[in-house]
């Protein structure tokens, strides 16, 4: 039966290389560069199974770093198109079997603009695209591109300590940092909360929810988990910074008003 099935596999294999040799069909590669595969492909192939099952016409060959699509001209040209999104997003982490369904299911126009959108600073875990709402958050963003330190003044709501995480976030996927450390004085809003029980985590981790949140947005949890197991993204109270080596390091401190002289 292998041996049938061998047979078989090569009378394809020949048919589409007579087929593209007389321009019956054509045959593209994509490389896979800066991307792990098992983002792309998904748990158990989950990602690239769902690919090929939508486009039944067209043969999907993988060697090593190297994707080959052969089919018809139409067809190859669709899924180059939608594969070179889906290693776009799986890129920055964000790429999920909702996310892929989608990117299935939209057409040329609707691609088009998603790849183009202006002013996008990078996509969530369900790939909504985050991008400045106001004219002071684009400020903020545009301000550091050139800057290497920015005070971010207003009131509570106005999107800081989010945008501001985003900035991080993306300059760590983009390789311009090796670090992110967020970083808040361990003050209560308003009202004192007395003794809290638990280990010294357990103790800090409510003043730094907000950091927690947004990075739950950018980064999927499993990747969110390795960052903070490597020391790859920190999160501390500002006491603990005293004396802190910060290379290459995106650093942010939320809250800063709440610190002491001494702190600062």
């Amino acid at each position: 039966m292998e041996i049938l099935n061998q047979v078989q596999n090569d009378h394809v294999t020949n048919f589409l290389d007579n087929c593209i040799k007389y321009n019956y069909l054509v045959e593209k590669k994509i490389l896979l560069n800066n991307v792990h595969p098992v983002e792309l492909f998904g748990t158990n192939n989950l990602h690239w199974n769902l690919l090929k099952r939508s486009f039944p016409g067209v043969k999907f060959i993988t060697r090593g770093n190297e994707i080959v699509i052969r089919g018809d001209e139409i067809d190859v040209d669709l899924v180059e198109e939608k594969l070179l999104l889906m290693i776009k997003i799986s890129s920055k982490g964000a790429l999920t079997e909702e996310r892929v369904a989608n990117i299935l299911s939209a057409n040329q126009e609707e691609m088009h603009v998603e790849k183009h959108e202006p002013g996008v600073i990078l996509r969530s875990n369900e790939g909504v695209p985050i991008k400045p709402k106001t004219i002071n958050q684009r400020a903020l963003v545009e301000a550091a591109e050139t800057n290497d330190l920015l005070f971010a003044i207003g009131p509570a709501g106005t999107g800081k300590t989010y945008v501001s995480v985003a900035l991080a976030v993306r300059a760590l996927k983009m390789k311009k940092v090796r670090r992110i450390i967020l970083t808040r004085p361990a003050v209560e809003a308003g009202e004192n909360l007395g003794f809290l029980p638990g280990d010294l985590k357990d103790k800090i981790d409510p003043y730094l929810r907000p950091l927690y949140d947004a990075l739950d947005e950018m980064i999927s949890p499993e990747k969110l988990r390795m960052f903070m197991e490597n020391r790859v993204i920190e999160i501390a109270p500002l006491a603990f910074m005293r004396g802190r080596t910060l290379n290459h390091a995106f650093v942010i401190l939320d809250e800063a008003q709440n610190c002491t002289e001494a702190q600062l």
